[in-house]
């Protein structure tokens, strides 16, 4: 894992599309924002392990 210091208004670039930018910071939440291409799904973690749970309960049972 790459960890990164980053202020408000700075951002860093995955590859050549991807760009993260932290957008502010209050308290002990941070906003950030993300450019992607249409492409690329991005999913809180949370929901991205929800989509998970559901796919394991709808696999064929063998």
């Amino acid at each position: 894992m790459l960890i990164l210091t980053r202020k408000t208004g700075e951002a860093m670039a995955i590859g050549h599309e991807m760009r993260v930018e932290v957008l502010g910071v209050k308290g002990s939440q941070v906003k950030i924002g993300i450019q992607a291409p249409p492409e690329v799904r991005v999913l809180r973690d949370e929901l991205l392990e929800k989509e998970r749970e559901r796919a394991q309960e709808d696999a064929p049972k063998a």
